[in-house]
């Protein structure tokens, strides 16, 4: 690839430090962004139940609708204050997953194809324990 005269273009040369730049906004970003919708979701829901009492002695896990990452995002879309909070943990999950991701497609840029090979592989094995009921 051609490196472009200016800075931070498209056409500009792929190496290790503007892969490693990249993947660090990335998390960044992908963080502050998962930790912004739980926090909203959270003082939402704390809102709308501060009159409620709550019962912690037993344990009740989190509601049938929001068991599965589409009933999830229908949640979130509908603005109800538990969708949202699972809405930032699934962001919160999907940020390292993107990087893997971005990873290799960073090194399929730089043409580093047993890197690629590794990172696919790590990308296989997270989409695996992700969606298998059993896990590693």
């Amino acid at each position: 690839m051609m490196a472009a005269s200016g800075g931070g273009g498209m056409g500009e040369k792929v190496d290790d430090k503007n892969v490693e730049l990249f993947l660090g906004k990335l998390l960044r970003w992908g963080v502050l962004l998962a930790a912004l919708v739980v926090f909203f979701g959270g003082v939402w829901f704390v809102a709308e139940s501060h009159d409620v009492p709550q019962n912690y002695r037993t344990f009740r896990g989190e509601p049938v609708e929001l068991r599965a990452v589409p009933q999830i995002v229908d949640q979130a879309i509908a603005l109800r204050p538990l969708g949202l909070i699972q809405f930032g943990l699934l962001l919160l999950i999907a940020t390292p997953v993107a990087r893997v991701l971005f990873s290799v497609l960073g090194f399929a840029l730089e043409r580093d194809w047993m890197y690629v090979v590794f990172t696919l592989l790590v990308l296989a094995l997270l989409i695996y324990t992700l969606t298998s009921r059993s896990g590693i």
